[in-house]
């Protein structure tokens, strides 16, 4: 039977004021009529109860009152029908509580239950790496982390929709036990509009994890802007929307070691200035690493791939690679770049010597074929 909109309250007892003939032909009629007793949605000494579920009471007679109440004594929002012959919770119930629900019909008939609701061993969180309401590039896929690793992936993925304005199709893949990615099967559209939800409170996650609130963000698909990083040409050239915006001499890795990997990669973080610092890859100053302070430098890969501005380097930019991986370019160049180019934009590097950047390189999801992609998530 469905609820009314807007008769939402905080405790109950139901009353009316009646005329005297009223009330004795109501009495007549509670006197006389037989009605079904109430019935409850959940069981006396019911455990592990889903706090999102809503409690109910059914009562042909009509519900006289109804309170539900926690061991601390607040009472839970709640709602009734428009003939009041229904009454449900209108609020989640918390983990691990203890409901009191106390009430009667209008032929006198009372009920009464106490129950629990399920206790999590352990409670997982969901965030995404991305900014709400942004506008992303073509290639962006969406990372959703989870805190504590769920103990059932299908169950995780069941609890998150992605809507978007044109049906885009696209499947999960895991890049860690807490980390699934969303990828469309193909770039994304310009000007598609994306909405993900992640309804996980109160859902069983696996392994005794549920989740402990849920988050939604949305995004806008922008103009289509590529980059191609030819190793052949040692060159850099940018399209929008097909269209030919820029072209500039760029240096790559080193041969024998620092090879820059082909394959697909995506526009991440963009810093005016920072430290490239090949310790936190795990390379000591000592093995030939370095500690360098560099500008406008622009990720593409979670390995520490960048491009980024490297002065030092102009003799080499166009001609011969002389980096420890990333893509060198002037400053001019470099600053240009990064003012050009969005998060989630693709870039493609080709013809090295080097391997394929991994799928779970964090930006590298583009290197996992669609097949690939299915057959993980």
């Amino acid at each position: 039977m469905a609820l009314a909109l807007g008769v939402t309250v905080s405790a109950c007892t139901i009353g009316e004021v009646e005329s005297a003939s009223d009330s004795s032909e109501q009495t007549a009629t509670e006197t006389t009529e037989s009605f079904a007793p109430p019935v409850v949605s959940v069981g006396d000494g019911a455990t592990k109860v889903s706090p999102v579920e809503p409690v109910t009471v059914e009562a042909e007679a009509g519900i006289r009152s109804a309170q539900m109440t926690n061991e601390s004594g607040k009472v839970v929002k709640y709602e009734f029908n428009s003939d009041m012959t229904q009454w449900s919770t209108a609020e989640p119930l918390g983990y691990g509580r203890t409901y009191t629900l106390k009430g009667a019909d209008r032929a006198g008939t009372s009920f009464e239950r106490t129950f629990t609701t399920v206790a999590p061993a352990a409670q997982s969180s969901v965030y995404f790496a991305l900014q709400d309401g942004a506008e992303v590039g073509v290639g962006q896929a969406i990372p959703i982390h989870f805190s504590y690793a769920p103990g059932d992936k299908e169950k995780a993925q069941e609890a998150i929709k992605v809507t978007t304005s044109n049906d885009t199709e696209g499947g999960f893949y895991w890049q860690s036990d807490n980390v699934a990615i969303w990828r469309p099967k193909d770039f994304w559209e310009p000007g598609t509009q994306v909405t993900v939800t992640a309804d996980v409170y109160g859902v069983d996650l696996g392994g005794g994890v549920y989740g402990t609130d849920s988050s939604e963000l949305s995004f806008t698909v922008g103009d289509e802007v590529l980059t191609t990083v030819d190793n052949a040409t040692k060159t850099l050239t940018v399209t929008r929307n097909g269209e030919v915006v820029r072209s500039f001499p760029v240096s790559l890795g080193r041969p024998g070691r620092w090879e820059t990997s082909n394959g697909t990669y995506v526009v991440g973080d963009k810093n005016e200035s920072m430290v490239m610092d090949s310790t936190t890859y795990g390379l000591s100053l000592d093995a030939g690493g370095y500690k360098t302070p560099v500008k406008y430098a622009t990720q593409l890969s979670y390995s520490g791939i960048y491009v980024h501005a490297a002065p030092w380097a102009a003799g080499a930019l166009g001609s011969y690679n002389q980096s420890h991986g990333c893509v060198n370019a002037s400053t001019e160049d470099a600053k240009w770049y990064q003012a050009t180019v969005k998060r989630g934009d693709p870039v493609k590097v080709v013809n090295t010597d080097g391997d394929t950047l991994p799928s779970w390189d964090g930006l590298g999801y583009w290197n996992l074929s669609w097949e690939e992609l299915n057959s993980d998530g």
